[in-house]
């Protein structure tokens, strides 16, 4: 089988901070309340991580970066200058184009640890802004508020950062499509060149999966959680901002090249606690709390679980993934990445899809339709299996 992609050494780069100053209670991310945690021992640990997976897979030219958590904007500003002369130190070959994207929390910013990030590398940040409504803001756990994000990106643009994003979130408890539509007006008041704008989504382990069990967790209704996905991107169309990926939407030339890695599935390295990674074939997960990484990381690599992605695997996960960017998925990029056709893969589904009006076929492959958009999980759930099935 003809499977390029394979020997294809990882351009991207992604880093796990699993703390952060609280919890949010919509959030079933890998992190930890700061205090008391051990910070400069799993930034050693980070480092020893880093040094093993180089020696066993070393890096080429390294495309982008990302930084997530947590928050990995706690960290103090002699912290943070430890941490990315370390990533500097192992992934040295950057190319001259590079995105560096570091998740920041509002409040969590002050100048001097923005120009430790700028001087480290940085180069991109994206703030978890969520609401500018304070009322929703306490609502879901956020310990900022509104004030605290505009000091911020005040802040972010004098330390010298220009390719700036924010996200927000939509269907959270007591939102109307009229408080959300003043939360968007207050956004897109910054002018900056991305937007992210995610549904709240209640997962279990958070305090929302028990209220709403409890039947305390009062979620606008589908109909107008719809009305606010519609209007949003009816807004930011106009406004100029391309809807690259069902959750994102940029100025052009300012897409996140690293969620691009993820969606075309490329290969990637995933480090620190829980962190994901996707290298020559390998899906691998390493353990999660932060004490237990640290101590896995003095005997070798800190792994969960690794697991061989199959061919069928491959080619659905492309079809899942590839989908969620509106641009779609092209004929060639599976065949290079497979040496088969989507046709003789996937034909029958994808003509279903079309007919149901759901994906539409363009000069290249297909894509999600407008309806498509409105209902993707149902889309990308249609390949789950599939290629498996038909034993390729």
């Amino acid at each position: 089988m003809h499977r390029m992609h394979l020997e294809q050494t990882p351009a991207a780069v992604y880093i796990h901070i699993p703390f952060c100053t609280n919890k949010c209670h919509y959030c079933d991310f890998n992190s930890y309340v700061l205090k008391g945690q051990p910070v400069m021992d799993y930034l050693e640990a980070l480092e020893r991580e880093m040094a093993e997976t180089v020696r066993l897979v070393p890096p080429g030219e390294i495309q982008t970066i990302f930084v997530g958590g947590g928050t990995p904007t706690v960290l103090t500003p002699p912290q943070m200058k430890v941490f990315l002369e370390g990533v500097k130190r192992y992934f040295p070959n950057w190319s001259e184009h590079i995105e560096f994207t570091m998740e920041a929390n509002p409040g969590t910013t002050d100048l001097e640890k923005l120009q430790a990030m700028r001087e480290g590398g940085v180069n991109r940040i994206s703030f978890g802004v969520q609401s500018f409504d304070n009322g929703l803001l306490e609502g879901i756990g956020r310990i900022h508020n509104t004030d605290d994000v505009y000091r911020s990106l005040e802040n972010a643009r004098k330390a010298g950062f220009t390719n700036l994003s924010i996200d927000l979130m939509f269907g959270l408890p007591g939102q109307t499509p009229q408080i959300m539509q003043d939360t968007l007006t207050k956004a897109l008041a910054l002018d900056l060149p991305h937007y992210s704008i995610y549904s709240l989504k209640v997962e279990e382990n958070t305090l929302f999966h028990t209220l709403y069990q409890r039947g305390e967790l009062k979620l606008p209704e589908e109909e107008a959680e719809l009305e606010m996905f519609l209007a949003l991107m009816e807004r930011l169309k106009s406004e100029g901002y391309g809807q690259y990926e069902i959750s994102n939407f940029a100025r052009p030339g300012y897409e996140s090249r690293h969620n691009a890695m993820y969606w075309r599935n490329q290969s990637y390295y995933g480090l620190g606690a829980g962190a994901h990674g996707y290298v020559h074939g390998l899906r691998h997960v390493n353990i999660k709390g932060v004490q237990p990484y640290i101590d896995a990381t003095r005997k070798g690599r800190p792994l969960l679980s690794t697991e061989e992605i199959t061919v069928e695997e491959a080619m659905e996960d492309f079809m899942m993934v590839g989908l969620r960017m509106l641009q779609g998925v092209k004929g060639s990029d599976f065949e290079f990445q497979f040496g088969r056709s989507l046709e003789s893969v996937f034909g029958g589904v994808l003509g279903t899809l079309c007919g149901k009006g759901l994906l539409e076929n363009t000069a290249e492959g297909y894509r999600l339709s407008s309806q498509g958009i409105l209902l993707g999980n149902e889309v990308f759930g249609e390949f789950l299996g599939l290629a498996e099935q038909k034993k390729i």
